[in-house]
This record gives C-alpha cells, sequence and structure tokens, in this order.
C-alpha cells in the first residue's frame, strides 16, 4: 500500500515534470495557448535550469548557439555559445517575465506516476526532498521534460585497477567545489564536449592536461560571435528583429551543413579538418583529431575562440589517442605500454541513460516496460495515454523540438477538449500491424555511447515516419504542426458521449 494514498491529492489539468530548458518552455507555452488549464510544475532540484544548474565544472558551456538554443519568444542578446550562467540568467528572465515562479514546485521529487482509465487520471505520488513529507496529484495530462540521464551520476566505465589508484578519480558531472588543481598532473579520459570545454579551462591552473581519448571527436572551431548580430545590433534593430534573423540564419546554415554532411561527407570531413588543423597543425590533426566516423554520426561540438585547439599548440595541454589497459597506483597504463601519470583523474565519460526520470509508471494496474512501446513522433507511446514526452534534436537545438512539442501538446489539450475527450492514447492502425519494429534510432545514423549503452530502454520505431523520431528539425518545423489529430492513431476515449451511453 502506497504510503501516500490516503493523502489528499491536489488536481491540475496538466503537470510538467522538470522545470529545465524544456519545462520553463512547456509553462511558457500552455500560459500563452492554453491560459484556461491549471498546470504545475514538479522538479527534484532546488531551482530551475537542470543541466545547467546541476554541471559545476569549470568553464560549462553550451556546444549550440543561443540563438537557436534560445527560446523562439525570448530573444537572446550575449554571445552565442554561452555559459551556464548566462543561460540560467536567461530562463529566470522568462520565468518573471512571465509570472511562472507560482506555477512551479521546487524539491519535489516524483517517484510514481500512475494512470487510471476508469478514472482517466495520472495519480503522482512525490516527496518533498527537504522535508521527508509525502505528496499526492493527479492529473489530466503528463508533460514528460525531465531530459534523458540521470542528474545525479555520470558514467564512468569500470577499469581494471581502479581501487589501487591513490589519486582522485572525478567524473564532471559531480564536480567538487573545492577541488585543487594548481599544480597538477590532470588526465581527462573522454573525447566529447564536456572534455573539450573542461581542458581549456583548466589548463592554466594545472602543471599539465593530458586528454586521453579512445578515438577522436570531430569539432568546429571558430570565433565566438555571429558576424549579422553584431553589424544588426550596431545598426541599433531591435533585438526581436536580430534574435529571429540571426535564428533563421543559423537554421538555414545547421540545415546545410547537415545535408552535405550525408551527400559530401568526405569534403564536410576535410573542411572540419582544415579548421583544426589550422590551429594545432597537420600532424596532430591526422594523429589526434581525424575520427574513423563520417561527419554527424555523433554530435559536433563547437569549439569558441579554438580555445580547446590553443590550450594544445601552447603546450599547456596534450593529447594521446589510446586504450586503457588498467589504472596503477600513479595513473593508468595504456595498451600501447606508456603509462600516464596523473594526480587527478577525470571521466569525462558520458551519461546514463534514464528515460522516464526514475519514476516507476503503472498503467492500470501494471507496470509500465518502456522498452515495449513503440513511438509515435517521438513524443507520444503505444499504451501510454495522456503523456507526451520532449526529446530534442541531436543534430540541432534541443530547444528547436521543445518549442514544436509544445504546440503540439496545446494544441491536443485544446483538441481534447473539443471532441470532449478525457482519454487520448496512440496506436498502431491496421495498416501499421506488420511493420517492422526497430531501436528508437538506427545506429548508421547516430550512435553515442550513451543511446547504444541504453537502447533496450527506449521505445521501438517503425520503419513509417509517424512512428519514428526525427532528427530533422528542417521536415518537422513543417509536419508537426500539420499532424492531423483525428488521423486512426490517436484514440480518444471518455468522451461525454462515451459517458451517456455507458450509463
Amino acid at each position: 500500500m502506497s504510503t501516500t494514498q490516503g493523502a489528499a491529492a491536489e488536481h491540475f489539468d496538466v503537470l510538467i515534470v522538470g522545470a529545465g530548458i524544456s519545462g520553463v518552455g512547456g509553462a511558457y507555452h500552455l500560459t500563452q495557448q492554453c491560459p484556461d488549464k491549471s498546470f504545475v510544475v514538479l522538479e527534484t532540484l532546488e531551482s530551475f535550469g537542470g543541466t545547467w544548474l546541476t554541471h559545476k565544472y569549470p568553464g560549462i558551456r553550451s556546444d549550440s548557439d543561443l540563438y537557436t538554443f534560445g527560446y523562439r519568444f525570448k530573444p537572446w542578446v550575449g554571445p552565442p555559445i554561452a555559459t551556464a550562467e548566462e543561460i540560467l540568467n536567461y530562463m529566470g528572465e522568462v520565468i518573471e517575465e512571465n509570472d511562472l515562479a507560482r506555477h512551479i514546485r521546487y524539491r519535489h521529487r516524483i517517484d510514481r506516476a500512475e494512470w487510471s482509465s476508469g478514472d482517466n487520471l495520472w495519480t503522482i505520488e512525490a516527496t518533498r526532498t527537504d522535508t521527508g513529507e509525502q505528496l499526492r496529484f493527479t492529473a489530466g495530462f503528463l508533460w514528460m521534460c525531465q531530459g534523458y540521464y540521470r542528474q545525479s551520476e555520470g558514467y564512468t566505465p569500470e577499469w581494471e585497477g581502479m581501487a589501487d589508484y591513490k589519486g582522485q578519480i572525478i567524473h564532471p558531472q559531480t564536480w567538487p567545489s573545492d577541488l585543487e588543481l594548481k599544480n597538477k598532473k590532470v588526465v581527462i579520459i573522454g573525447s566529447g564536449a564536456t572534455a573539450a570545454t573542461l581542458l581549456p579551462n583548466i589548463a592554466d591552473d594545472c602543471a599539465h592536461v593530458t586528454l586521453l581519448q579512445r578515438s577522436p571527436t570531430y569539432f568546429i572551431p571558430g570565433r565566438n560571435a555571429i558576424d549579422i548580430a553584431d553589424q544588426l545590433r550596431l545598426l541599433k534593430v531591435d533585438e526581436t528583429w536580430i534574435h529571429e534573423i540571426v535564428r533563421r540564419q543559423q537554421l538555414y546554415n545547421g540545415d546545410l551543413f547537415t545535408r552535405r554532411a550525408f551527400e559530401e561527407p568526405e569534403a564536410v570531413k576535410a573542411e572540419l579538418l582544415a579548421g583544426v588543423s589550422s590551429l594545432v597543425g597537420p600532424e596532430i590533426t591526422a594523429k589526434h583529431f581525424t575520427p574513423s566516423y563520417r561527419p554527424w554520426r555523433q554530435r559536433i561540438a563547437f569549439v569558441p575562440d579554438g580555445d580547446l585547439f590553443r590550450s594544445v599548440a601552447e603546450g599547456k595541454a596534450s593529447v594521446v589517442t589510446d586504450e586503457i589497459e588498467r589504472f596503477t597506483e600513479k595513473g593508468i597504463l595504456l595498451k600501447s605500454g606508456e603509462t600516464l601519470e596523473a594526480d587527478i583523474i577525470v571521466t569525462a565519460t558520458g551519461f546514463n541513460l534514464n528515460a522516464l526520470g526514475d519514476i516507476d509508471f503503472v498503467i492500470d494496474g501494471k507496470p509500465l516496460n518502456f522498452g515495449d512501446t513503440v513511438t509515435y513522433r517521438g513524443m507520444m507511446f503505444t499504451g501510454v495515454p495522456n503523456m507526451v514526452w520532449v526529446f530534442g534534436y541531436f543534430r540541432a537545438s534541443w530547444t528547436l523540438r521543445a518549442d514544436l512539442v509544445s504546440d503540439f501538446v496545446c494544441r491536443l489539450l485544446q483538441h481534447m477538449d473539443g471532441k470532449q475527450a478525457r482519454k487520448v492514447e496512440v496506436a498502431l492502425r491496421p495498416q501499421d500491424k506488420d511493420m517492422p519494429l526497430l531501436s528508437w534510432i538506427d545506429p548508421e545514423n547516430f550512435n553515442p555511447g550513451y543511446l547504444m549503452r541504453g537502447m533496450h530502454l527506449l521505445p521501438k520505431r517503425g520503419d513509417k515516419p509517424e512512428w519514428q523520431h526525427s532528427q530533422d528539425y528542417w521536415r518537422e518545423k513543417d509536419e508537426l504542426p500539420l499532424i492531423d489529430l483525428d488521423d486512426a492513431a490517436f484514440v480518444y476515449s471518455g468522451t461525454q458521449a462515451n459517458r451517456s451511453r455507458a450509463a
């Protein structure tokens, strides 16, 4: 028996899970598009921000530009690649300007979410993390904006000999505030955006930093500025116009780059490597910054002002491409036989995928196995009523999709009102019954480690556009607003007519 079962439940039309970039955006769109809907945002942490609040390692910043990572409704006025502090300030302005704080409950950890088709309601059991109080909420609709990885711990592989190592092992996701780096030898394990961000931001403090990678990653070095934005500000153009113009330019350039990565991968690869080579030289580029896969098979991070490569070129940092044999008392023994001595080892080795936010989901008395469902456009799932999940883009800014999904949710809620329906779920249509079911995403298309490790936790996809999570913002921006909500894939019930017949 649940400890909260006897407690009175607070009811809302919509319950949003998470006050990160998606949840705050969703709250804004609800106030604008569905002002008659009551809603609450439940957030486990002590404040808003999600990733930008929990990650405190030196130099944490966006890896895509804020003209597209920012909301479409709120102009961005800073440098395109922004720090966590700048992003948090931006989100705080959105909350203040739109009176969203009254809808957000912090330190509310959701433990269980149970759907009842008898009541057409979600019942949410939560814990106040500051007091231990058990709380219950009911909601007609659940909007999952909690992100996709476990905030409390990052992914660190188990290497032989880790217990023998006498120094500190740190994951960037749980960076200690009192860590002393001065005159320390540091090894960063990893090759993604976190490692690339961390290295130049600690290199000046350390005796030396070594980036240890199993295989290279693509990066785009460039100036942390956008010429057209600077020119328009010089002309004193309104910031709303600047935001829209620069956003369109960035999206156009992103579309062109993505298409070229698929259509002429060798040419794009040569261009990317040339950018790196101009900073560290062709020899280091060939040895340490030339990936074996085609561009955009994994996310490509922008390196503002080439700071990662400048640290290497200036001798403050070095790169080693090798595999780990084992940890030793003083550092790491590589498979090549080389030993890297280190006072501190940083495992910038990725995330733990966490598809449903460590929430126990129950549908009509049965535990939900998310991996058994089939996704509808990466937003809804067969057998899971009245729920939409926000999962952003890999090849474009996350928030672009969060805005699109917000429009979809608001339109769906209005459509349900028009039909007087209290329940909606997606279901395979007759023409979909024999459709092959595949993994959430094609590994040949996109294959970062955190997805490959957790693919079994994610829903299946079909071989039709409706039953896949598209990575193409430039297609979805036109397709999602035109989804026919009366298509046979949407099954509505709990209408007034249904209740009358039942009576």
